[in-house]
């Protein structure tokens, strides 16, 4: 088989970039490893950036999104069992944040590139890149007990964290910079009324919190725990129990409690590896970096990448320009190092550091009393989380 771009992974990432590039006459290829199913049943995040909800749209998926998403001008911050709201549509210009699932943006994406017939390969197994140091790279994949050979001019690796695409990268060229979290987040989805119209992140002595929402009857909650903890050794009544001792007494009063549908620990860590290009190799989202969950940078980094690789490969198939090319890599992690900054600053002020001393705590509540008493501090929070320009 030939393509012009070959993608490795059919997440939102991949699949955005597949549906962008279709749309503006560039051939690609999706290899997915696991099934559509599994991939429609994964719980993720689900707080958009204005720019991402504009890509949504621009790659002609962004109806349904705009239909059933929630529209959050705000969010709460609660500490010693008091509210602040931060005025988001105040402090950005006027910005403000989509709350839509992402379980529900992929299925979008996935439903738009079969009705325009794209070519989504899903249980492709054995994915191995080759000579994507040349001018001449190609894909091989297993199949039902058949091995296939993908020849393309480019290979975008969207294919995460643990994916084959970075490590196809020498050792000798990548860099890696990496911080782990002593602690993790342990999340239950439920079908319950959310306890807010608008997200609550909660600071407490005894640990992080955060209320979200899927939709009006769908809501996602998380608690702080140590990385010690498994699934198991929370129930259903411990986990709901521990939020409402973590909540402020007006909020956990109209708590409404329910079986877990979907219950997991996270743990934190922040990454970053550079070069995010090498040969004829692209690197996207979590191939490329991870953040933890607080300031929800995670797949808003990512669709800053596909902008800029679209950008990129529609410039040099229409008039046969490597800037946008040539530039991505730089250009993606100026902006990824951004999201790295606001994230790790969301996540130091909010958690509880089992090694932190007096000083650290002391700094902790210093932030939150300047972030609400500057309109200055305030209007850069509010920035950062509806999403930097790309």
């Amino acid at each position: 088989m030939r393509t012009q771009v070959c993608i490795i992974g059919g997440g939102p990432s991949g699949l955005l970039l597949s549906q962008l590039l279709h749309l503006n006459g560039i051939e690609t290829v999706v290899l997915e490893k696991h099934t559509r199913e599994y991939v429609l049943q994964r719980i993720r995040a689900g707080v958009l950036e204005h720019g991402f909800a504009q890509l949504m749209r621009e790659a002609q998926c962004g109806e349904r999104m705009d239909r059933e998403c929630e529209i959050h001008h705000g969010f709460f911050i609660a500490r010693e069992g008091i509210l602040n709201r931060v005025d988001l549509h105040k402090y950005s210009g006027g910005n403000s944040v989509v709350v839509y699932g992402q379980t529900e943006l992929t299925r979008d994406l996935c439903d738009a590139r079969a009705r325009m017939g794209g070519i989504v390969v899903h249980d492709a197994q054995d994915v191995a890149l080759h000579d994507i140091a040349s001018d001449k790279p190609f894909v091989t994949y297993t199949r039902d007990n058949a091995t296939y050979r993908i020849d393309c001019d480019y290979v975008v690796g969207a294919d995460g964290f643990h994916g084959i695409s970075r490590k196809s990268i020498p050792a000798s060229v990548l860099q890696e910079h990496e911080k782990i979290y002593p602690f993790g987040w342990l999340g239950v989805l439920s079908r319950t009324k959310p306890v807010s119209p608008e997200l609550i992140y909660v600071k407490h002595q005894r640990g992080f919190a955060l209320c979200s929402m899927r939709s009006q009857v769908l809501s996602r909650y998380y608690v702080q725990v140590p990385l010690t903890d498994k699934e198991e050794d929370w129930s259903d009544d411990a986990f709901w129990t521990e939020l409402k001792n973590r909540l402020p007494g007006e909020v956990a009063a109209r708590l409404q409690t329910g079986p877990a549908i979907e219950k997991s620990i996270a743990p934190l860590r922040s990454y970053v590896c550079e070069p995010m290009r090498y040969g004829r190799l692209f690197l996207a989202g979590d191939a490329a970096h991870i953040v933890p969950p607080t300031g929800a940078r995670g797949l808003n980094s990512a669709a800053s990448d596909v902008y800029y690789l679209f950008q990129g490969l529609v410039e040099h198939y229409r008039t046969g320009s490597e800037r946008g090319l040539e530039t991505y890599s730089q250009r993606a992690l100026a902006r990824v190092w951004k999201g790295q900054r606001f994230s790790w600053w969301m996540t130091m002020m909010l958690h509880t550091f089992p090694d932190a001393i007096s000083y650290d705590r002391k700094l902790q509540d210093t932030d939150l009393d300047y972030l609400f008493s500057s309109d200055a501090a305030m209007a850069s929070l509010a920035e950062n989380y509806v999403g930097l320009p790309f």
